[in-house]
């Protein structure tokens, strides 16, 4: 499932987040890429280390905890630190799939990819170029989203960045290991539980079928849940 996130962060925190971004020491992306993804990854991105990169960061997972739909689609467990990375003047990073396992650097935790997400800080019409390209059974998908929002899809599908030919594309990407490893069990719950929300406006929470309903999602996940 591959889903686009509206407004994850304000208009307001994306300018203050941006002025920190753009003030800050960036560096050659590769030094986190996979001896695979290495070979076709030319950006720049900030140090995992880096301070700017861990308060906006947290700002990201605060907000992320926060928003119902995020939350219904991931079902997160954990979420990797989010990380942050620049293409301009051409720069791009060509097809690859993302390791299936990160290490946390502060903590030393391991986590499982189920979801990739990137957020972005440009308008796309700040910028020519630099389209998110994801391929799944159904084709290839071109994501290139408002500032602040973010696109989510699972970590096993093949995807790319288009060159930047004019201006710059800042983001910040992560990882999420969700509760359901299943990307096609997420799916169903997640359009379960819309199911039921769209149920509860229409009928009230209290309905039969709202229960009935509601006690069949449950427990799909406590059965599919790791």
């Amino acid at each position: 499932m591959m889903l686009h996130i509206p407004g994850v962060l304000s208009a307001e925190q994306v300018t203050e987040c941006r002025e920190r971004l753009l003030a800050a020491q960036w560096v050659d992306g590769n030094a986190t890429a996979g001896f695979q993804s290495a070979q076709a990854k030319n950006n720049l991105q900030l140090p995992e280390d880096s301070d700017t990169g861990r308060a906006i960061g947290k700002l990201i997972t605060e907000a992320l905890s926060r928003h119902p739909l995020f939350v219904a689609a991931a079902l997160p467990e954990k979420i990797f630190p989010p990380l942050f990375n620049c293409y301009q003047g051409g720069q791009s990073f060509g097809i690859h799939v993302d390791n299936a396992i990160r290490m946390n650097p502060v903590t030393g935790e391991r986590i499982r990819t189920d979801l990739s997400a990137t957020l972005f800080f440009c308008d796309p019409d700040e910028y020519e170029g630099g389209e998110l390209v994801v391929e799944d059974t159904y084709g290839a998908h071109s994501v290139k989203l408002p500032a602040g929002d973010l696109i989510l899809y699972p970590s096993s599908s093949l995807h790319k960045v288009l060159p930047v030919t004019q201006g710059a594309r800042i983001s910040s990407f992560f990882w999420i290991q969700s509760m359901v490893r299943d990307d096609g069990q997420r799916s169903l719950l997640f359009d379960l539980d819309t199911g039921i929300q769209s149920l509860n406006q229409q009928l009230g929470s209290d309905s039969e079928a709202s229960i009935q309903l509601t006690g069949v999602y449950h427990n799909l996940l406590r059965r599919w849940a790791l």
